[in-house]
Parts: structure tokens; sequence; C-alpha cells
């Protein structure tokens, strides 16, 4: 079977994220440097021979692929399968209040704990990194020698990095997940293989100067 080419895409920013605040599976929109970011992604790929754009059912996400779409012609097929991980009880919390209010947690969370999971619903990295090798894998047996993009969350991509680089859960970050960047991989039968990440040239103006 030919290897297919994946572009993954973190959405681009929202309040939220400036505010470092969980966003989780809960649905937030994009902030005007998210759209700018988005359309410049859009821009960026709209030579790229794409055959499929698939999307977190996630506004932020779904926004960012939509501006893939219009630029590259491309239709978005949602997939729930590309949510952002679930933070159960914490969604919406920054980490400095979930500190303040569930020390034990916290640490738990600070430790990356493999099996630990925020209460009310939340999943655990190994529950993550199975449905997002599960999704994704799924996903690109559809394509074989094609070139799709995936537009999730920084949780997704996070866990997307570790399989296609052979490290655990609980390893340290040493990778940047920026929004609105763009990573590559390849997946074959045998797994998922990293080709480049943190690709974030068609960001370098600001959207600031962008308006101007």
């Amino acid at each position: 079977m030919e290897a297919t080419r994946i572009i993954a895409v973190r959405h681009g920013e929202t309040a939220w994220n400036v505010d470092s605040r969980i966003q989780g599976q809960l649905d937030i929109s994009l902030n005007d440097t998210g759209r700018w970011q988005a359309r410049r992604v859009g821009e960026a790929l709209a030579g790229e021979p794409i055959g499929a754009v698939y999307s977190s059912d996630l506004g932020r996400a779904h926004q960012t692929a939509q501006s893939i779409s219009e630029l590259t012609g491309v239709p978005v097929v949602p997939h729930e399968g590309l949510r952002e991980r679930s933070f159960g009880l914490f969604e919406g919390m920054t980490f400095d209040e979930i500190h303040e209010q569930w020390p034990d947690h916290a640490q738990s969370w600070r430790r990356r704990e493999p099996e630990w999971q925020p209460p009310k619903g939340g999943e655990s990295l190994l529950q993550l990194r199975q449905r997002v090798t599960r999704t994704v894998t799924g996903l690109a047996e559809r394509h074989p020698g094609e070139l799709i993009v995936v537009v999730a969350h920084g949780g997704v991509l996070d866990a997307l990095y570790r399989v296609a680089t052979g490290q655990d859960v609980n390893s340290p970050r040493t990778w940047e997940l920026p929004n609105g960047a763009i990573n590559r991989l390849l997946w074959t039968p045998q797994g998922f293989t990293l080709v480049g990440w943190s690709d974030t040239q068609h960001l370098n103006e600001s959207a600031d100067e962008n308006s101007c």
C-alpha cells in the first residue's frame, strides 16, 4: 500500500488560548488573530494536491478548515474523533484555578500520569492516544498515495507527534504546538512517520501588519 501524506494543522487562536483557559471539548470560536491565521494556512496550502480535508467538528477547528477549503476547493469533512481531549470538570478553567481548588488533580496532570482522568468524564492520556491513533489511521487508510489535511487541536497533535516519534504519553514535551502551524507526517500500515513539524513561515507577517 502506498503511503498517505498527512498535513496536520492546529486550529487558529481563540480568546481562551490567550487566557490559558482549558477549552477541551467546549465549542469556542476563533478570535480575530485566529481567523487571520486560518486564512494564512489556506493560502499556504492552496497549491498542494489535497485529496481531502478532515476536521474536528468543534468550531475553532472547523472554522480553520473552512478557510483551507475556500482556498483549495476541497470540502471539509467533520469528524468527532478529531476533537480535543475531554477535560471533564476542568473545561473552562485555568490551570491556576485547578491547582488552587484540586491540588492533587493538578499534580497528576502536571506529572502527565498516563491513566489519570479529569473528573466527570475526562479522558486519560492513554485514551486520547488510542482515539487519535485509531481516527487518523482510519482516515489515512482511505487515501493511499494521496495527501490529506487534518485540522485538530493541540492535544490531538501532541498525541500524533508522540506516536510518530515513538515517545511515551508521559515523556516531557520538547516540541512546539503553535496555533496555525503546518505539520507533516506519513502513514503506512506500519504506522506514522514524522516528516516536518511546526512550520510557521506563513505566519511570519503579524496579523496587525496584515490589517494596516
